[in-house]
C-alpha cells in the first residue's frame, strides 16, 4: 500500500484540502469571508437602501475584528501558539457575533427603539459613526431593520449562520488532527 495510513502524512486529506494546511487555509478563508460579508452589507446598504440598525452595525464590527484576527493568524501561521491563539479568539468572536445576531432577531427586532441597548452604547462609546460613517452609520431602528429580507430570511439570520460557519471552521482548525 502506498502512503502513510496514520493520517498525519502529507497525503492525508480533509475535504480535498491537505490536513496539515487546513488551519492556515481556514484562517485565510475566514478572514476573506468576513471581509466579503461586510462588503455585501455595504453594497446592500448603499446600493439597495437596506438601512442598518445598531445591532446590524455591531455585527459588521465583529466581522471586521474576525477578519483582522484571522488574517493576523494567517500571517503568523508557522508559529503554532499564535495560530492557536488566533483560532481561539475567532471562536470567542464568533460566539459574540452569534449572540448579537440572536439578540437582534429575538429581542431588538421587537423594540421600537434601540436606544440604550448594548450595541448603541458600544457604538457611541467608540464613536464609530463619526469616524467611519460609510461603514458604521446607523440609519434604522431595530424594528425597521427587521423588515429587510434576503432570499426570504432576515439579514441577522444570514449573519448568524456566517458566525456559526466561522466558529465551526475555527473549531475544526483547532482540532488535534489538523494542528500537525
Amino acid at each position: 500500500m502506498r502512503g502513510d495510513r496514520s493520517g498525519g502524512g502529507s497525503g492525508s486529506r480533509l475535504m480535498f484540502l491537505k490536513v496539515s494546511k487546513f488551519p492556515e487555509q481556514a484562517l485565510a478563508g475566514i478572514g476573506l469571508g468576513s471581509l466579503a460579508a461586510v462588503a455585501f452589507a455595504l453594497v446592500a446598504q448603499h446600493g439597495f437602501g437596506v438601512k442598518p440598525c445598531p445591532w446590524c452595525v455591531m455585527q459588521r464590527g465583529i466581522f471586521l475584528l474576525i477578519a483582522a484576527v484571522a488574517l493576523l493568524g494567517w500571517l503568523f501561521k508557522r508559529q503554532r501558539p499564535l495560530r492557536t491563539a488566533s483560532l481561539t479568539a475567532l471562536l470567542i468572536l464568533a460566539a459574540a457575533g452569534l449572540a448579537a445576531a440572536y439578540y437582534q432577531h429575538e429581542v431588538a427586532a421587537l423594540m421600537d427603539t434601540c436606544k440604550l441597548t448594548f450595541a448603541e452604547t458600544v457604538l457611541e462609546a467608540l464613536d464609530l459613526e463619526m469616524r467611519w460613517p460609510f461603514v458604521f452609520m446607523v440609519t434604522a431602528t431595530c424594528k425597521e431593520a427587521a423588515a429587510y429580507r434576503l432570499l426570504g430570511l432576515p439579514y441577522e439570520i444570514w449573519s448568524g449562520l456566517s458566525f456559526l460557519l466561522v466558529g465551526g471552521l475555527s473549531l475544526l482548525a483547532l482540532s488535534k488532527k489538523t494542528q500537525r
